[in-house]
């Protein structure tokens, strides 16, 4: 009966090794935090970060092709607590979309109101891997604590037209998210920095 069973799994586990084989070895992170700080303002903390952003081959495809990409830069500040869940004190988004117009053959980054065009994709994702001076909380709004400052940048595939949408389910080269990036905080300190 074992030897049966044996018999059955080896061309299955054959099949996975060839795989793995085939596979090569596994790329490194299309997005990443390399830098991360908080400065004060006289009215508000700003956040100050740069990531390090490389599209996959399918999303420079889709772009070219005009599709626009959104990505989304999410910041968190929560307080720890021992007895209980942490506190989030507060949560920021701050979406950027990356699109191509193929008639003007220029690539643009737009920021809430804000919209540059440039004429090379690398230019262009220079700009959306830089976030200078992002109000995230009010100075006032903070106690003399503890806190933990979280900051991640994703691909909002949410906001992908309706086609993409299985597609961005079974592909991973539409997942595109850096990981938490954090680092503690403490309100009337000099400005800190995470790398």
């Amino acid at each position: 009966m074992m030897l049966i069973r044996i018999r059955m799994l080896f061309p299955v586990l054959c099949a996975l090794v060839v795989a793995m084989a085939l596979a090569g070895p596994a790329r490194g992170d299309p997005l990443e935090v390399r830098q991360f700080s908080l400065e004060l303002s006289p009215e508000a903390y700003l956040a100050n970060v740069e990531f390090n952003l490389e599209l996959t081959p399918r999303l420079e495809e889709a772009l070219n092709s005009g599709v626009a990409l959104i990505f989304v830069v999410e910041f968190e500040l929560t307080r720890p607590r021992w007895y209980w869940f942490d506190e989030k004190t507060t949560a920021n988004r701050l979406e950027a979309r990356l699109s191509y117009n193929p008639l003007l053959r220029q690539y643009r980054v737009s920021n809430g109101p804000l919209q540059r065009n440039y004429s090379s994709l690398a230019d262009a994702i220079i700009a959306l891997e830089q976030v200078r001076g992002w109000p995230v909380i009010e100075r006032d709004r903070l106690q003399p604590d503890n806190y933990v400052a979280s900051i991640r940048m994703r691909l909002d595939t949410a906001q992908l037209p309706k086609p993409f949408l299985i597609t961005v389910i079974t592909d991973r080269d539409w997942s595109v998210a850096s990981a938490w990036k954090r680092m503690p905080f403490r309100p009337g300190e000099p400005e800190r920095t995470a790398r």
